[in-house]
């Protein structure tokens, strides 16, 4: 395996980060996950373009994209591979052990990992903590993200693979690293960016090309929803057959499978849409 750190494509063994990195000590920075499919990216623009805005979200200096794309190209060579999940992570860098930042500039890392597709349909819980949609962070793609790791072991425990928060006023918001939709009456919705959820590649391309609404949704939607899926990066379109305790037989419902349909028409057409 190999990683690009800083300029140069190391072994996994030599490629070394400071125990002072500031994305270490406080979180201070910002990732993305691309989707690799036999050595090619899916959306990377739309990636570069999220990366830019998390990181001047946090005040950090713009990547140098020319560099990020010369890098993840490196890293695909490199490891060949059917399915992956390429990550790109920046960091505030080498920095005291306090909130302020030192120095010595930002920390590039982009690192490439195999996976698996997705199972059509998941289950998933809800979790008792909260989005907070008017944080610093809100709608930021941060390093920070222990809150989703303890809400995802919870997941696991219940025999899920994801969980679902709402925010501070009871509205649905999103998963730990997923969007959530919705269908009622036949209709697709999906929750604003205003609720604090993370606006999602996947979910972006899916609300422009099925016209799914975003809609203010209380959290108890999902009681009484047709059907339910999430979006991501790695999951594309994948259906929900349980939340909690609640079954939904059939999944996926035929405007998650025609949400499915023409997400795939439509990635495969276009790489980089």
């Amino acid at each position: 395996m190999r990683i690009w750190l800083d300029g140069a494509l190391r072994d996994i063994d030599s490629a070394r980060v400071s125990v002072l990195d500031h994305g270490l000590t406080v979180g201070d920075g910002v990732f993305e996950t691309v989707k690799a499919v036999d050595g090619r990216l899916f959306a990377l623009t739309r990636h570069l373009d999220r990366l830019t805005r998390s990181a001047r979200g946090l005040g950090l200096p713009d990547p140098d994209l020319d560099e990020v794309r010369r890098a993840c190209a490196a890293v695909l060579e490199a490891t060949p591979m059917p399915l992956g999940r390429l990550r790109i992570t920046y960091t505030g860098g080498h920095g005291p052990l306090g909130s302020d930042r030192g120095e010595h500039g930002p920390t590039l890392v982009v690192a490439l990992g195999d996976t698996a597709r997705r199972p059509e349909s998941t289950a998933v819980i809800t979790v008792p903590w909260t989005r907070n949609e008017r944080g610093a962070l809100t709608g930021l793609k941060t390093t920070s993200y222990a809150e989703n790791v303890v809400a995802l072991a919870r997941a696991h425990q219940h025999g899920a693979s994801e969980a679902l928060f709402g925010n501070t006023v009871g509205q649905l918001c999103e998963g730990t690293g997923s969007n959530v939709f919705v269908v009622l009456d036949g209709e697709i919705h999906t929750p604003p960016v205003a609720s604090g959820c993370l606006p999602g590649i996947t979910r972006a391309l899916v609300v422009e090309w099925t016209g799914a609404r975003e809609t203010d949704l209380p959290l108890d939607v999902l009681e009484r929803a047709e059907e339910v899926f999430l979006t991501s990066s790695l999951r594309d379109v994948q259906a929900v057959h349980r939340i909690d305790d609640r079954e939904l037989p059939g999944a996926p419902g035929p405007a998650t499978l025609k949400a499915m349909r023409i997400f795939d028409e439509r990635s495969g057409h276009d790489l980089d849409p």
